[in-house]
């Protein structure tokens, strides 16, 4: 998936554990985070994806976990970011990718919180490609 756009934060060290693409045309925002994931750095994602000028909250969104060797999250991050912090619709359709149960676990904590049926795990972001893909199109 070719993405148009990419936004970058000016802090460097955000930056290497977290960047995202935001593709108006497909209407999906993919996000990589690596290294070791705060609530403070979601946070700051979810606040410069709202910046950007062709984000949607009811577009798309893969999440790649992938590469995150420590994801600190309590269990009152997971509630704040769920209630507060996710900028998308409800009715957005969302995919985490992961490799280990840690990162399969948050996600699910997101899903369950957030109380979503469009949202998926994968194993590979190519799976969760493709998903997101066969979303039915339009607004």
């Amino acid at each position: 998936m070719r993405l148009a756009n990419p936004v970058y934060s000016l802090d460097l060290d955000w930056k290497q554990r977290c960047r995202f693409m935001v593709d108006p045309e497909r209407r999906t925002v993919v996000v990589h985070f690596e290294k070791n994931v705060t609530a403070s750095d979601i946070r700051r994602y979810a606040e410069r994806l709202q910046m950007h000028p062709a984000f949607d909250p009811r577009f798309s969104e893969i999440v790649d976990l992938q590469q995150v060797e420590d994801l600190d999250l309590q269990a009152p991050d997971f509630l704040k970011l769920a209630d507060e912090v996710d900028p998308f619709s409800p009715d957005a359709w969302r995919a985490f990718v992961v490799r280990n149960s840690v990162q399969n676990h948050a996600a699910r904590m997101h899903k369950v919180l957030r109380m979503q049926a469009n949202m998926r795990i994968f194993y590979s972001l190519e799976q969760a490609e493709t998903w997101i893909q066969s979303r039915p199109s339009g607004p």
